[in-house]
This record gives structure tokens, sequence and C-alpha cells, in this order.
């Protein structure tokens, strides 16, 4: 029995990885970086590379311990990554650079269906991030899934244009995306265009999983990094929309039947260092366990208040340093199995 067989975000959850943040750096500031995240900061000179303050480091590994004891509470089989030196040289032909972080495996991987995808992802430090996940995925292969990786992009720097407007600092030369573009709804597949996941890459995740899925390429959603603070289903028929960026001409064409929640006012939790890895908007990245159950940051009342009220259970946890590092509970999780069928949900 292949362990990797998931359809949705919110079938019931049955396994899932929990990433790390040991070793975790602000890796060298390069073209990569200036173009996906660092875009509208007047003075990237003050992000200063190396490894994060270390009460932020412990802190957030002790949360993420805290978050797998509520999952394995629920049933939820919990894996984890194995270590990487995130200090060490990364170097190709056109460009070198020091490592990141494995706290978000979302961003990197996709399970769909049986089918495990290591996504081209866009950072230059992230290039080799899938070392960290090796063991488990040849696993998962010998389990019957099928693993499978995006051709690797070169990321030279003409992929980049760091002063062009926001949603257009990545060029279309070579399929590029990050996995935390990417949401599923059973054969529907959501794939953000923006400048972390550009036409190309929707191009080859179609042809790589084949005409059972529909992916729909959705340019003028959000123009930054990852969907998941942006969009985030409940259940079938029921999503939570940030009203900041989702409206009735944007909204993609399959979910214009579903009924729409507005994320309130989100409470801001604050970051460490110069410049943020997340937005305010973060407080609505929650994990959902089961339809209509989502593990949420208990900061966020407001938000806990208004799903309830649409018959949503709220397990709250929390990640106190979710903007220093850019990602809130579906973030650094990767679901690899949930009970469901492919099904069609428009």
């Amino acid at each position: 029995m292949s362990l990797v067989d998931v359809y949705t975000e919110w079938d019931p959850l049955e396994e899932i990885v929990v990433g790390t943040i040991a070793g975790a750096r602000v890796p060298v500031t390069d073209r990569s970086l200036l173009a996906a995240e660092y875009g509208d900061i007047d003075n990237p000179e003050e992000v200063v590379p190396g490894p994060y303050p270390a009460h932020v480091v412990e802190q957030t590994e002790a949360e993420l311990e805290e978050l797998v004891d509520i999952l394995k509470d629920l049933g939820v089989k919990v894996r984890r990554p194995g270590g990487r030196d995130h200090k060490a040289t990364v170097s190709t032909p056109d460009w070198s650079t020091d490592g990141f972080h494995d706290y978000c495996p979302r961003d990197g991987f996709l399970a769909v269906g049986k089918t495990l995808i290591e996504s081209p992802m866009v950072l230059r430090s992230r290039w080799l991030e899938g070392f960290a996940y090796k063991d488990l995925f040849v696993e998962y292969l010998e389990s019957g899934a099928r693993w499978i990786s995006a051709p690797k992009p070169q990321l030279t720097d003409d992929m980049y244009e760091p002063s062009a407007a926001p949603g257009e600092r990545l060029k279309n030369l070579e399929p590029v995306f990050d996995a935390a573009n990417v949401l599923k709804f059973g054969t529907d597949v959501l794939y953000q265009v923006s400048d972390s996941g550009n036409m190309l890459g929707a191009k080859w995740l179609q042809a790589a999983l084949g005409d059972e899925y529909k992916v729909h390429a959705c340019p003028g959603i959000y123009t930054s990094t990852h969907i998941d603070s942006t969009i985030a289903p409940l259940r079938p028929g029921l999503v939570l929309v940030n009203p900041s960026r989702v409206n009735d001409s944007n909204m993609p064409e399959f979910l214009r039947g579903w009924d729409k929640i507005e994320c309130p006012e989100l409470v801001d939790q604050g970051f460490v260092g110069p410049h943020p890895r997340g937005s305010v908007w973060i407080g609505m990245n929650f994990l959902t366990v089961g339809p209509s159950k989502v593990i949420v940051d208990k900061r966020q009342v407001d938000l806990i208040r208004v799903l309830e009220s649409h018959g949503v259970e709220c397990i709250p946890a929390q990640l106190t340093h979710a903007r220093s590092l850019g990602g809130g509970f579906h973030c650094v999780t990767l679901d690899v199995r949930r009970t469901g069928e492919l099904a069609t949900y428009r």
C-alpha cells in the first residue's frame, strides 16, 4: 500500500511531515532573494546573513514538538526530516550561495494522489532542500508511491528582475514554482502564478499530473510568495479568503460556486530582525486536519470566532515566530496521506 495518498486539503488526515528549525539561517542575499522576498524593501543590505537568534530556534522547535503532540493525539502519524548543514556553500557554474532551513516542507514538496513531487523552487538557497527528506521519500517510494522531481532549474540571473513590478519579477524562461503555490481540490488543482511560480511551472505540473487533474493557473490573485495565506479550503463548498487579495474578479472560476468566508482583521504577531518573511496574513495559515477541523493560531481570536460560527472546530496552537521564519501551520507541514477518494467538487 502506498503511504502517499492525498487528494484534497481537507480530507481526514492520516500521515504528515512536520519540518524542523534546526540549523536555520538567513541565507546570503542574492538575485533570487531580491526578486522573491526583498523587492519591496529599501535597503536589503540591512538583512544580515547568518544563523537565526538562538531563542527563536529554541522556542520554535519546542512549538513544533507541541504541534507534533497535537497531531499524534488526533491519531495522525508524524514524520520529521533529517538534518543538514545549512551553512555549507552550494555552487553551480552560474552562482554560489548557502542554505536556509527545513522548516517549511510545504514550500518544496507536493503530494497529489499517490505521487510525491519535488518542485523546482525559486530561491537558490533552497536548491538542495530535498536532501533533508531523502530517506523518508525512499521509504515512500518503496511503499508504492510515485516519486518524481521537476527539472532542476538553472536559476541564472536572467530568471529574475528584482526592480520589476510585483508579480513580474520571475521570468518565464524555465519551469519554476514553489509547491506552496498549489492547493488541492480533488481533480482541480489551484496554481498561483506569482513571483514564486511561473506559467511554465504550471504547464509542467499539468503534464506531470496527467488528464485526471485540471491545473488552474491563476495569475492576479497574489503577486508574492505562496497561496496558503490567501485562500484556505475548509470543507467541500466552503473556503476562507483573504479579502485584501481575493475579490469577485480574480476568484478562480472553479471556486465561484463555493461559499466564501472573509478572513477578519488579524492580530499582528510581530517579527524579529529588520525584515519579516511573512505578512500579518500568515495568521490565517492554518492546517486542516479534517472537514471543518483546523489547527489555528490561538492568538487569532476573531478568526477563531468566525470559523466556529461556520461550524469549524478550532484546535489552538502557536508558532510565535511565524512572520520571522515565513511559515505558519500549513507551511511547516506536508500532508502525505488522507482518507478519501479522487472526486470533483465544482
